[in-house]
């Protein structure tokens, strides 16, 4: 009886804990230009289960980067972030995402010029939604930047992987990468505007 009840008891929180550890596991989608960037800034946040870099909003199904590159697609390059809402929330990531780039950048980000690499927060909630226009007009009021935030903020919608060798670009091509962003100008851009600032724009 004793041993009928033990595994009753360990089937059930086999069932259940998938369910469990997935309760808090959330999902956001940012695009701040190349992909390969900020895959690697968000990859570092304490919280954050996975990033993988993909396309959307497009009007092309299954688009391929090629195309996506091209601007011939309407997608966005962005990444989706899969995070542990109980360890970082939307907010901090969203904190951090202003951190990454250059958002009054209409035309591109950095040296990857169209609108494919522009700036964009995908929202797949209106709390999401909400949080990001406040951030937006925050960071404007601040006065910290001379041109406003040019940053859409868009309704989520399918999400496209990016073929497989942009994933992890940068633990896989460490001095591709290293060479890209260093010329790219993202790092000159953060360092001159950002460093030091800890303000929340909420």
């Amino acid at each position: 009886m004793k041993n009928l009840l033990y595994f009753t008891l360990l089937s059930l929180a086999i069932t259940l804990f998938p369910q469990l550890t997935s309760a808090t596991e959330r999902s956001a989608y940012f695009g701040g230009g190349c992909f390969w960037c900020t895959e690697a800034d968000f990859a570092k946040i304490e919280g954050v289960r996975d990033v993988v870099s993909g396309y959307m909003g497009g009007h092309v199904v299954n688009p391929a980067y090629k195309d996506v590159s091209k601007g011939t697609t309407g997608h966005y390059e962005i990444v989706k972030v899969v995070f542990d809402d109980e360890k970082v929330n939307f907010q901090n990531l969203l904190h951090a995402f202003w951190r990454m780039i250059d958002p009054t950048d209409q035309d591109g980000s950095f040296c990857d010029r169209g609108q494919q690499y522009s700036s964009v927060v995908f929202y797949d909630s209106d709390r999401q939604k909400m949080e990001t226009e406040k951030s937006v007009v925050a960071l404007n009021m601040s006065g910290k930047f001379l041109r406003p935030v040019a940053t859409k903020v868009l309704a989520a919608e399918t999400f496209y992987p990016a073929e497989e060798y942009h994933q992890d670009y940068s633990k896989n091509n460490p001095i591709r990468y290293k060479f890209y962003r260093s010329r790219c100008g993202r790092d000159n851009f953060i360092n001159q505007y950002w460093e030091g600032d800890t303000q929340v724009y909420k």
